[in-house]
């Protein structure tokens, strides 16, 4: 594979799953890790992405500046908020997780809705910040200084105190057999956590990730109330999902 074919496949990569390992890819390529450690090396250099420790992250998440022209399937994605607004009503009390599916959401809250919200998501605590009638409630613990999201034992253990109407979460892979998985464990930690919290868990992904699966499981399909895609709900894509018994929006 020529290395402009590499580096493409590694952008495409990190902009579907914000966050990639240098091992994953190397599998996916076929090469060794040194190889690809120098392809994100270069990448980073040309501000295609931002490499990190092990791995590379897509510039839309790691965005603290809300420029959203880096949001990789923005379109779509502001699609899925949209949709997850329609199960919200006044008087709900709510976790939105993290990344850049919540943070939509968080945008396109209607400045006239009373919520309560819970959040381990520095961005998405300061856009829910901006409306009036929101009670915004940030869960602290060590912040991740990538995606300004806090994970670790006292995020889980102040998640494991709560009961919320809807908890809204990304994923990394989704799959109808395998359920929501990601390589990160200690990320797996905190959405389970946000998962057990709510009595209506709600997955927000795009089409793209769907049956798709890493190292580590954060839960069960069935673990999950809703899933939310930019689909329509009959798409043919979201077949084995119905099956399993999400509901689909």
């Amino acid at each position: 594979m020529l290395k402009e074919e590499r580096h493409q496949v590694i952008l495409n990569e990190v902009a579907l799953h914000n966050r990639i390992l240098l091992t994953d890819i190397s599998e996916v390529l076929n090469v060794s890790v040194d190889t690809v450690r120098r392809d994100v090396i270069y990448l980073d250099a040309e501000k295609k992405l931002q490499k990190v420790h092990g791995g590379a992250i897509s510039l839309g998440f790691a965005n603290t500046t809300g420029d959203q022209d880096q949001v990789y399937a923005l379109s779509k994605k502001t699609k899925i908020a949209e949709k997850a607004l329609r199960l919200l009503k006044n008087g709900n009390v709510i976790i939105i997780h993290g990344g850049t599916t919540c943070l939509e959401l968080a945008r396109l809250i209607p400045s006239k809705m009373s919520l309560t919200c819970f959040t381990l998501s520095l961005p998405v605590a300061m856009e829910l910040s901006k409306k009036p009638k929101l009670e915004v409630v940030l869960i602290g613990g060590t912040l991740a200084k990538e995606s300004l999201i806090a994970s670790g034992g006292n995020a889980i253990h102040n998640l494991s105190k709560i009961k919320v109407d809807y908890s809204f979460l990304g994923t990394g892979y989704v799959d109808p057999i395998h359920g929501l998985t990601e390589f990160d464990w200690e990320s797996v930690q905190v959405k389970k956590a946000v998962v057990h919290a709510a009595k209506n868990p709600v997955l927000l992904t795009i089409s793209e990730k769907l049956n798709s699966r890493n190292r580590y499981q954060t839960c069960e399909l069935n673990d999950i109330a809703t899933m939310i895609t930019e689909l329509d709900p009959d798409d043919a894509l979201l077949n084995d999902f119905r099956i399993a018994g999400l509901n689909l929006y």
